[in-house]
């Protein structure tokens, strides 16, 4: 798969650098809304930029894409557009690293839709990793006046719920593999896009009393970011083998506890601790097995 060592050091730098990203896009996120900016209205702008790019580029390669437009594609975006605006205000609305290792359960989801949905055979190796990314689960949501394990606010069903329909985003991925990536990765900009769309018109929301300035900022440096997160992986994961991908990734949980512990005041309890740690096991364990899940 590899070249030579520098295409491996630049896939592994790709990936590395979209995981940095994606642990630190909480901060300009809870910048830009206590600017006045709520992170939906942020999500919207940014991702618009990043979908009208994405078709240009898919205006120029009309001839080479005709005829490859498969109907799962809508329920692509719509579990990309899901998964991205659920996950981001998540992030607002709750700890960071809390939302980062609740939507790190992806992996388990993976495995359950892959066996349900594509046919694929789990191992007892992969069932005990799901028991343990469980045991995880629970530990990390499990408050002594609550009583039974079950989340306790937004940000917890907002990061379970993201954490579930990103694997439904990579199921559809998986049965989508012939498409080209152009298409996949405009579909999934102009998902975010919608979805967003839906959820301020839901909420009634107006727009925000914000300057031009600040619209631009969002619009350009946001759909840049977007953009740059996804090409590097993509670039990573082309010359990756998945599992390896998958386990680099997970650097995005240190960016993020890093940088939450740096920049805030939020603390986890040992037990919330402990819940993530058996949750971060399950999920390098699910990406070691490659394939062999």
């Amino acid at each position: 798969m590899m070249t030579n060592n520098k295409e491996y050091s630049l896939a592994v730098s790709a990936i590395l650098f979209s995981a940095a990203m994606w642990g630190l896009i909480w901060y300009p996120m809870r910048l830009l809304e206590q600017a006045g900016m709520p992170v939906v209205w942020t999500t919207l702008a940014a991702y618009l930029a990043a979908a009208v790019v994405a078709s240009v580029q898919l205006w120029w390669m009309r001839q080479r894409i005709q005829g490859i437009w498969p109907p799962t594609l809508w329920a692509l975006a719509l579990a990309a557009g899901l998964t991205n605006l659920s996950f981001l205000v998540a992030l607002i609305e709750g700890e960071v690293v809390r939302v980062m290792l609740l939507f790190y359960l992806s992996p388990l989801w993976s495995v359950l839709l892959g066996h349900w949905w594509l046919g694929e055979k789990i191992s007892p190796l992969s069932m005990l990793l799901i028991l343990i990314a469980m045991s995880g689960t629970f530990m990390m949501l499990w408050h002594p006046e609550v009583g039974f394990p079950w989340p306790h606010g937004l940000a917890d069903w907002l990061a379970l719920f993201a954490s579930f329909m990103f694997s439904v985003n990579n199921v559809l991925s998986r049965k989508l593999a012939a498409v080209p990536m152009e298409i996949k990765t405009t579909v999934v900009y102009w998902g975010v896009v919608m979805v967003a769309l839906a959820v301020l018109l839901l909420q009634q929301s107006t727009l925000p009393e914000v300057s031009l300035n600040l619209w631009l900022l969002v619009g350009v440096f946001g759909g840049l970011c977007f953009i740059a997160m996804t090409v590097t992986v993509l670039y990573g994961l082309a010359r990756l083998a998945v599992f390896r991908a998958a386990i680099l990734m997970l650097f995005e949980l240190l960016v993020a506890a890093v940088s939450a512990w740096i920049l805030t005041d939020e603390r986890m309890t040992s037990m919330e601790w402990a819940g993530g740690a058996l949750i971060f096991v399950a999920a390098y364990g699910m990406a070691r097995l490659g394939k062999g899940v």
